[in-house]
Order: structure tokens, then sequence, then C-alpha cells
């Protein structure tokens, strides 16, 4: 009797299991979606040590120019693989994409980041400016884009623009962006006086609802320090978690991230950061054990640092689609062209959306709010 009673509990598990409601899909179109201007992307590494950059071109067919996109990684990400998905959709629908390296190695000191940036990006640019067979960068449409440590160093960015000899940032987006406190001094970055972003830049601040290694203390000051910057031009926006399907969708600071694509050509020098560490939870996970998962932190740590290197995600997902990129997509183009501004800013239903699970249950909304 017991026997039968356990193999219907097992059945109703397994059943209910195979029959959760699946996150939903990349939308065919609009910002986060699939109609995608280029089929293909180029690759290629340029300089050495924390003043490399990479370049990403859309290619099939080429373009005579396009926008301007700068991607700042986390801490650790000096290969841009675990970005890889978020570039190439951002190439696709037809920008040029600068990943500055920023950071040699966890020797680099972090007063260097913002400036090694700087450096990496206007060599970039003159690069892709001398050679009239690439595609030219259309700097009237510039904008910045960081995670993590990167979110503050676009943040830097666009205060900087002006006095370093960067083209106007017409729009940036900074997703978890932190820590300018409470970890090792050597370790902080320091977020620069914001007053000098222009007034008339489009903002977003992303934290998302489990991110517990800088949490939302950067985004809010992100947003409150823009002073200048209007309200119907910025907004703070939290992702959050959804655990009623399967797979969950959750929000933890490396929810960002995807490995899809080709690999990014390797670092003209040095190696990825983490990598033996991750060598070590893959062959762990192969021999049954249970590897520690670094996007959960159940204790807030002051001293700690997340390494985008440890990331093992594999593809994107609703949070991708329908937060991230959307909101990203949806920034540019209203800096850009005019347009789908309703799905970047103004608290919208738009906005908002995170699409349906599979059986039609709305994913849970991001929340937009005013937090002066």
């Amino acid at each position: 009797m017991r026997r039968r009673l356990w193999l219907a509990a097992m059945f109703m598990l397994s059943s209910s299991a195979i029959a959760a409601p699946a996150p939903p899909l990349q939308p065919a179109s609009g910002p986060g979606g699939a109609d995608y201007k280029h089929r293909e992307v180029v690759a290629a590494s340029h300089g050495k040590g924390a003043t490399q950059f990479w370049l990403f071109e859309p290619a099939a067919p080429v373009p005579k120019s396009a926008p301007v996109v700068v991607f700042l990684h986390g801490w650790g990400g000096v290969n841009p693989d675990p970005y890889r998905a978020w570039i190439d959709h951002l190439v696709k629908r037809g920008n040029i994409v600068i990943y500055p390296r920023y950071q040699a190695d966890f020797g680099t000191s972090v007063a260097d980041f913002t400036p090694n940036a700087i450096v990496a990006v206007m060599s970039a640019l003159d690069l892709l400016r001398a050679d009239e067979k690439r595609t030219a960068p259309d700097l009237k449409r510039f904008a910045l884009v960081g995670h993590s440590m990167g979110g503050v160093l676009a943040a830097n960015l666009a205060a900087r623009a002006q006095a370093s000899g960067l083209p106007p940032v017409q729009a940036f987006m900074s997703v978890q962006p932190g820590k300018t406190s409470r970890v090792a001094r050597r370790m902080v970055v320091v977020l620069d006086d914001l007053s000098r972003v222009p007034a008339q830049t489009l903002i977003l601040a992303v934290a998302g609802d489990r991110d517990r290694v800088v949490r939302d203390f950067d985004a809010r000051r992100i947003y409150a320090e823009t002073a200048q910057v209007p309200p119907r031009n910025k907004n703070l926006v939290m992702v959050m978690s959804d655990a009623y399907g399967s797979p969950p969708l959750e929000a933890h600071h490396f929810s960002p991230l995807a490995r899809a694509g080709a690999p990014a050509p390797r670092a003209s020098e040095g190696h990825r950061l983490s990598s033996t560490r991750e060598r070590m939870l893959e062959r762990g996970g192969a021999q049954g054990d249970r590897p520690p998962d670094p996007t959960r932190i159940d204790t807030e740590d002051d001293e700690d640092v997340a390494d985008v290197g440890l990331a093992t995600v594999t593809t994107p997902d609703a949070l991708d689609f329908f937060g991230y990129w959307k909101l990203f997509d949806a920034l540019t183009d209203a800096a850009f062209y005019g347009r789908n501004r309703e799905y970047a800013l103004g608290n919208t239903s738009q906005q908002r959306s995170m699409g349906a699970w599979s059986d039609g249950r709305p994913v849970r909304e991001l929340i937009v709010f005013d937090p002066n």
C-alpha cells in the first residue's frame, strides 16, 4: 500500500514537472526581438593589456555606417564570451560594438579602469575612421551599456565624454552597477561627478531583485546623482524573478550574462580570469558533486566582488529578451531614431511587460520607480 502511494506521489510530481509552463521565447520583432538586419558578426581583437579592445561589426550585409555602442564588462570579464549573446544581438540589429578590456588582470588598479576604457574606445574609433573599407562609425549615435563594475564605468564615461574627447553620449544603461562602497579599498570604483552628464542624455539604471552582490545601491546613486536629467528622460528599474514555471527566471547578479555565438578572439596576452576555478566547478559537477552556485549569495559580504569569469550560464532567456535587451534596444532607438521610447521609459505597460509563460500567465513585470 505504501509503495503504491509512493509511486502515485512520484508520478504526480513527475507529471507536474513535465507540465510546468515554459518561459516566453524571444519575440519575433520589436525591442529585444529577433528581426535582425544582419546575419553575421565580425569580431576582432586589437591592442594588448588593459587598453586592449574588441570590435564587433555587422555583416551580411555590411552597412556603410552604423551607430556605436560601448559595452563595459563586469569585474574579471576580460574576454567577451560571457556577454556574447547580448553583443551579437546588438550587432545584428545594426550597431558596431566596442568592448574595452580596461583591466589587464586582478592587479590593475581600479582607479585606472575609467581612463583605460576611454583610451581603448578612442583607439577603436580611430581605427574605424582610418580604414575606409570598414563600416564607418556614426558618431552622432553613440551609447554606452555596462554591467556590474562596467555599470559604474558607463556612468563615468558619460560624465567624462566631453572633457576626454569622446563623442556625445546620447544614452547609457547601467545594469546592476557596483560597487562604489563597502568593499576592500583597493577594489572600490569611484563614481564620477554625474552632474557633468548632459541633461538631454537618456538613462536607465537597472537592478535585479535577487542580486545579493551589489543590490540596488549604485543604481539608486546613478539615478539620484544625475539630477540635471529630467525624470522623463531616465528611470530606475528593478528586474523581478519569477519561479512560476520551469526553468525559473532568477534576476541574480549574473542574469545578464549568456554565452552564445562564436567564441571571441583570444586575448592578445594573459588568459581569461577564473578559468581554473571554472574548470574545477565543471569537473566537480561531472563527478556528481554539487558545486557552489556563484549566482547565489545567501549572506551579504561587504568584501565580495563578483567575478564574471565564474559564470557558467549558457543561453539567453526571458529576462534578457524582455528585460535587459528590450530596455537597451528601446533606449537607443529612442535616442538615435526617436522611436520605441514607450518600451524604455515612462513606466508604461510596454516597458514593464515581461511576456507570458506558455500557459498564458504573465511573467512578473518590471518595477519602475522614482526613489526620490
